[in-house]
């Protein structure tokens, strides 16, 4: 039996990595164990650690990396030593760590330095602003790469990784979206007490290389929520630098009736209210990947998702009002009928798994080598 541990550090990657957990946790051949820190540890953000024990997943070790106003170098050094402790512990055979978090970087030093085989999920894939450096250092450190299509694939390669270290198994999160077991809609609204008919999403995040520029932005983006008249469902954002600001500007509009307020969402649940919402607006990368999925119109504001995937149906625009509210009216007509697979077809944890149960994984060196491209 081999140990696993995965590292989660939000409500996002858990739900990128949920169907992978279970596939895992329910195959006799594993021992699962499940680190989880960051924002799930946050009570202001929900304490989102609470949802992956409702899932009934066991050997589950919290971890507190941070204070409300901690910066992410200083994240990344304390889920380090964290971390490090847990894994010396009980030295697993791999660890799996996704995307592009301080906390996916700490995990990917960790397991580099205690020589224990590191695999990540969705590297190759260009993320914008810091998050891009973080998600292809992680991809440096890991000695196995899961990654979700044939572009990524490319990038890892030109970044010089060994192509027998890359498996395409498409993006885990698809999974779940694609479910039949997903709750109703009624069930979801009575749940998150959402009285409104009908809404739309918004998510606003900070860009930590535009901190300058965040409180503007906020105050921009709420303005024009307010004068679109439309209903909302308000997400709260990442404790990213500069989410304070954004906290701020939301003060305008806590008492608002046409907007639900929300410091987290179940997944599943998150992936109901998106089905049927008349349109996403913000700079999530949900609204420029799983919105695509389910044909919703999605509003991309700013530089949050450049280049994140190429995608003629999404609507963006910058931080001017009028632009956002011109925005919000084409959203509103918009009818998506194509949908083109970018993330695969919802199967990434059978893949993972036939990976796992396989023997080329285990044979891969831990001792990495650069690929040079000839």
């Amino acid at each position: 039996m081999k140990k696993i541990v995965f590292l989660t550090s939000t409500r996002a990657d858990f739900g990128k990595i949920k169907s992978l957990l279970q596939v895992t946790t329910n195959n006799l051949g594993f021992e699962v164990y499940i680190f989880a820190t960051g924002m799930h540890m946050n009570q202001k953000y929900g304490r989102t650690v609470d949802e992956i024990v409702k899932c009934g997943f066991k050997n589950i070790h919290t971890y507190s990396n941070h204070l409300e106003s901690e910066r992410m170098d200083t994240v990344l050094s304390k889920t380090i030593e964290g971390f490090g402790n847990y894994i010396r512990e009980i030295q697993p055979d791999l660890i799996i760590i996704h995307g592009d978090r301080v906390e996916a970087l700490a995990g990917a030093i960790v397991g580099a330095l205690n020589n224990i085989r590191t695999a990540h999920i969705e590297g190759g894939e260009v993320s914008g602003t810091i998050d891009e450096l973080v998600r292809h250092s992680v991809s440096k450190l890991c000695h196995v790469h899961f990654v979700s299509n044939i572009t990524a694939k490319k990038r890892l390669i030109q970044m010089g990784e060994l192509p027998n270290s890359i498996f395409q198994i498409g993006s885990p999160d698809i999974d779940i979206m694609l479910s039949h077991n997903l709750p109703t809609l009624k069930q979801v609204k009575k749940y998150y007490e959402i009285y409104f008919k009908d809404y739309a999403i918004a998510i606003f995040h900070s860009v930590v290389t535009e901190l300058d520029q965040i409180e503007l932005q906020s105050k921009i983006f709420v303005d024009s929520l307010i004068k679109s008249s439309q209903n909302y469902i308000l997400i709260y954002p990442n404790n990213d630098s500069g989410s304070e600001y954004i906290f701020k500007a939301y003060h305008k509009i806590i008492a608002n009736r046409n907007i639900r307020y929300l410091p987290s969402l179940r997944f599943e649940y998150f992936l109901v209210l998106l089905k049927n919402a008349k349109f996403i607006i913000g700079n999530s990368s949900a609204g420029v990947r799983e919105a695509p999925y389910y044909r919703v119109p999605s509003i991309n504001i700013g530089s949050r998702q450049n280049k994140r995937v190429e995608n003629s149906d999404i609507i963006n625009s910058n931080f001017s009002e009028d632009e956002i509210l011109s925005s919000i009216k084409k959203a509103l007509r918009k009818k998506i009928k194509h949908v083109k697979n970018h993330f695969g077809k919802g199967d990434s944890d059978k893949k993972f798994l036939k990976i796992l149960n396989g023997k080329i994984i285990w044979q891969i060196s831990k001792q990495k080598l650069f690929q040079d491209i000839l």
